[in-house]
């Protein structure tokens, strides 16, 4: 899908960034499976789980162009991992809507798990850096900021140290001391998404909120990518976010809330 709307995209301040025009959020069950350059044959950037991801699929996705970063929760503790039973001594409050507990990100111990061994674990895979999730749970626990900010700095330590990436996403009104240490952000939720009941378009001034939190990141020389949520087989909405995006400077990519549905074509702004 070409859009017929000029990006009023601000350059990146990393040139590995200034060739990426598309990008897939591809995190959800199924994303993995197949010949994923082909699959992906249309994306530059991708965001993949960085523990499922084997290093083979890293190696075949990068020797085909493509910038591949490793997805990595380090805002909440998810169950289904394999590091669950030592972090589990750091959990705080259950998060119900996803299954995970937010985390005691003030824990030294923590960080340190995070960043000394489950992060660098991540990236001997080969990818060329790291999608970090969750980072704006501070905005609920604000107690947790300090180490919030400690774990972003270790983290961006780990990543450029190696001449990689660091992105994250959300959190605009939360994270600024942060943003010194990434090379890209993500906002979900822009124009549409899915509100737990069905998948429902954004009012006109949260769209307003969340496209001034784009062109503001964008300004500040990070690569600015906008997720939404949208109900298969609703062309116009998907048309409508990724306008929207594009518009505010960011990247565009449509999926629905399990990020399961890749689109064949990717939206690019033209």
């Amino acid at each position: 899908m070409l859009l017929s709307v000029t990006p009023a995209l601000a350059t990146p301040t990393d040139p590995r960034l200034r060739a990426i025009h598309t990008w897939a959020f591809a995190i959800g069950n199924g994303d993995l499976r197949g010949d994923l350059v082909k699959r992906y044959a249309g994306y530059d950037l991708l965001v993949l789980d960085g523990q499922e991801t084997s290093r083979q699929q890293v190696q075949a996705l990068r020797q085909g162009g493509k910038l591949v970063l490793a997805y990595l929760d380090v805002g909440t503790i998810e169950p289904y991992r394999p590091w669950y039973a030592s972090l589990k001594p750091y959990r705080l409050n259950y998060w119900p809507q996803w299954g995970e507990w937010y985390a005691d990100v003030d824990a030294a111990g923590f960080r340190q798990a995070i960043v000394h061994r489950i992060a660098p674990g991540m990236l001997r895979k080969g990818f060329d850096g790291l999608f970090l999730d969750n980072t704006d749970m501070i905005e609920t626990h604000r107690g947790q900021t300090g180490g919030m900010r400690k774990l972003v700095a270790g983290a961006a330590r780990l990543v450029h140290a190696r001449h990689r990436l660091l992105f994250a996403q959300n959190g605009e009104d939360v994270i600024g001391p942060m943003l010194g240490y990434y090379d890209g952000w993500n906002r979900e939720d822009v124009s549409a998404t899915y509100d737990g009941h069905g998948y429902v378009r954004q009012p006109q001034s949260e769209v307003r909120e969340a496209t001034r939190a784009l062109r503001r990141m964008a300004a500040k020389g990070l690569l600015t990518l906008a997720t939404d949520y949208v109900a298969a087989g609703d062309t116009a909405t998907a048309q409508l976010a990724a306008r929207d995006a594009c518009a505010a400077g960011a990247l565009p990519f449509v999926s629905d809330i399990d990020l399961t549905r890749i689109p064949q074509v990717p939206p690019r702004c033209n």
